[in-house]
C-alpha cells in the first residue's frame, strides 16, 4: 500500500507518482513540492514528464523548493542519461560551487560526453586536465618528503 502523502511535513513525497498532483502542489506554494519534484523523477521512467517539473522547480525563488530542483536534475542526469536544454542552462547559470555542483558533476559522469553541451564538455576537460595535474603534483611532493626522510635517515646513522 503506498504511503500517504503528508504536505505539511513532507512525509511520502519521495514517492509520489502523479505529475498533476506535482503541478497542484507548485500551484497551491506547498513547502515541500522540490522533495515532490525528486521522489517525481525517481518513480518515472518518461524524461518528458518529469523535465518541466524539475525545470519549474530549478525556476523557484523559494531556496527550499530551488535546492531540491538541482538534487532532481542530478538524479535526471543518473536515471535517464540526458537533460533538457533549459536545464542545462540552470545548471550553467548556477555553476559549480554551489547547489548545482552536485547536479553538473552528475550530468558529466552519467551523460555521455558527445551528448554535452560545449560549455559542459570543456569543463569537463578543464577538470580532467586539472586533476591529472594536481595528482602529479601531489606525487611529486610525495616523492619529495620520501628522498628527504631517506637522506635523514642516513645522515641520522652517519651521526652516530
Amino acid at each position: 500500500m503506498p504511503q500517504e502523502l503528508d504536505w505539511e511535513t513532507g512525509d511520502g513525497l519521495i514517492g509520489i507518482r502523479d505529475p498533476a498532483e506535482v503541478d497542484a502542489a507548485f500551484d497551491r506554494g506547498e513547502r515541500y513540492v522540490g522533495t515532490a519534484v525528486v521522489g517525481l523523477v525517481l518513480n518515472s521512467d518518461d524524461v518528458a514528464v518529469v523535465a518541466p517539473r524539475v525545470l519549474r522547480a530549478l525556476h523557484s525563488s523559494d531556496a527550499t523548493v530551488r535546492s531540491p530542483g538541482f538534487v532532481a536534475a542530478g538524479d535526471m542526469a543518473r536515471l535517464f542519461g540526458t537533460l533538457t536544454p533549459e536545464i542545462y542552462a540552470e545548471l550553467r547559470t548556477e555553476g559549480l560551487g554551489g547547489v548545482a555542483d552536485t547536479a553538473i558533476k552528475d550530468a558529466m559522469t552519467f551523460v555521455p560526453f558527445w551528448e554535452l553541451p560545449w560549455w559542459l564538455r570543456g569543463m569537463c576537460l578543464r577538470l580532467r586536465l586539472r586533476n591529472r595535474a594536481e595528482g602529479r603534483l601531489l606525487a611529486l611532493q610525495d616523492l619529495a618528503e620520501r628522498a628527504t626522510d631517506a637522506v635523514k635517515a642516513v645522515m641520522g646513522k652517519k651521526n652516530l
